[in-house]
């Protein structure tokens, strides 16, 4: 006899994502384009002041910045609006230290509108990151005035350039003239974004999207997104944020906090639920901005996959930088993988064998699920996906209806082998939005999947079993390489 659910699990069943939320999760795969004036000195951080004379690029092209993009599987983009330096690319009426002061587009460019342009033309998500640290404006550091400043920038961004799908923040808090550090107005922050583009997540330090812990493309075992509430407060701590151009900094992976939402660590605390997804950054190069030492150095397709299927097919979403060159396009090796990458992901859809299968519940034949028409399920319920002969696979993915909660807790795949054999190969926990997870590579007849553990009844969208990858079979494939 199934246990009764502890009221704490109950809470944490009831626990959804808001609209922004769900539409966040649905987007999966987000390309970062890191560019500005460390595009063209040729280093990571700025130190502020620098002439913006040098900001002068020969060639900017946002449509192939996009459709490079859009070839990755990627559904939305995020500018760099304004870095650490304190530049903007746009020409902002708070400061004179912009694009309107260089010599590009001869003082008249604006590379947040030809962005956010083609964003929309390219079918794409449009996102800002503006840096709460700025290097070059002297009021940083001194309370309120800077508050204000700042405010105003982002008020620029949320009412100047249509609608704004995520407003990336960071705790990055360095020092200003004198030493002085600035302690910023979170709150005041938000407030802003959710009046003026309301269906804007807030992401990293911010009440939305949680930072997985680490830029070096890490995820947990078991990612939860409902998970306690303080952890919203957890970036936003001066202490934990990047004070300084630390590459160790960027490819630490913090694992004090592997779980943070199965039923033993909910239970551990009374503090409140909050449904609190994470999102996994990181670079296609070393670098966050492009330098043309690192051109041999580009992730390629099969590493950014394997990121792609541990991040979007482990509950999160996948945020990928990809820096343009100084002339202002995507450099080639980049493309090639982003090209790669594509390519792997919409295999996806082609190597699924479930349709090609009966599948049966309590006896009873049953379609598969779809987002549209869900497979509900209860703990100890089991489904079995049987062919008539038997199939080659290696993986399986799973999806929730998230807008329904997060409830798997325990799953079990067994594999009927050829001969009849049937053994457990799979055991995972945390599902939510999608699980994509590797089997053992075997011919079988059969698949059944059993519910071990839940917080109440599950909502199947998506039960796809894979064969394996032709592509990433075919050694000769020059974009994966």
């Amino acid at each position: 006899m199934t246990a009764p659910l502890s009221t704490r699990v109950r809470e944490a069943a009831g626990v959804l994502p808001s609209a922004r939320q769900l539409a966040w999760q649905q987007r999966e795969f987000t390309a970062f384009i890191h560019v500005g004036m460390n595009t063209m000195t040729d280093r990571e951080w700025g130190l502020g002041h620098e002439d913006p004379a040098l900001f002068d690029p020969s060639n900017v092209d946002t449509d192939q910045w996009m459709q490079s993009i859009a070839a990755s599987g990627a559904r939305g983009v995020i500018l760099t609006a304004k870095h650490h330096d304190g530049f903007c690319l746009w020409p902002s009426a708070l400061t004179a230290h912009t694009v309107a002061a260089s010599p590009w587009r001869d003082g008249h460019g604006d590379l947040v509108r030809e962005t956010a342009e083609a964003a929309a033309r390219h079918g794409l998500a449009f996102g800002v990151y503006l840096s709460p640290w700025d290097r070059t404006e002297a009021c940083y550091g001194s309370g309120a005035p800077y508050d204000d400043f700042f405010v105003a920038q982002l008020t620029e961004l949320l009412t100047g350039y249509g609608p704004i799908s995520t407003v990336w923040l960071d705790g990055a808090n360095g020092e200003g003239p004198d030493g002085r550090v600035q302690t910023y107005d979170w709150d005041r922050y938000y407030e802003v974004v959710r009046r003026l583009q309301p269906d804007a997540v807030i992401s990293v330090c911010g009440p939305d999207v949680r930072w997985c812990g680490n830029e070096a493309g890490h995820t947990r075992p078991d990612e939860w997104s409902v998970v306690p509430a303080s952890l919203r407060d957890a970036e936003r701590v001066a202490s934990r944020s990047q004070q300084q151009d630390d590459a160790a900094f960027a490819r630490m992976v913090r694992s004090d906090e592997e779980d943070l939402g199965s039923r033993t660590a909910l239970e551990a605390t009374d503090d409140e639920l909050v449904w609190y997804p994470a999102e996994v950054n990181t670079s296609i190069r070393p670098g966050w901005f492009h330098h043309p030492a690192e051109d041999d150095q580009v992730r390629p397709a099969r590493e950014l996959y394997d990121i792609y299927r541990r991040s979007v097919g482990g509950n999160s979403g996948f945020l990928l930088n990809i820096p343009p060159e100084a002339s202002g396009v995507i450099s080639a090796p980049d493309v090639e993988a982003l090209r790669g990458l594509g390519a792997l992901i919409a295999e996806l859809a082609e190597r699924d064998r479930a349709p090609r299968a009966r599948a049966t519940t309590s006896g009873r034949t049953i379609p598969l699920p779809t987002p549209e028409a869900t497979l509900d399920l209860r703990e100890g319920d089991t489904v079995t996906v049987r062919w008539d002969e038997p199939v080659e696979i290696d993986g399986i993915i799973l999806d929730e209806d998230i807008s329904r909660g997060q409830l798997i807790e325990h799953l079990e795949v067994d594999l009927e082998d050829v001969d009849g054999t049937t053994r457990t190969a799979l055991v995972v926990h945390a599902v939510g939005y999608r699980r994509i997870v590797d089997l053992p590579r075997r011919r079988v007849r059969a698949a059944h999947l059993r519910v071990v553990g839940a917080r109440g009844t599950v909502h199947l969208s998506r039960l796809s079993v894979l064969t394996p990858s032709r592509l990433l079979a075919g050694a000769h494939d020059a974009r994966l390489a």
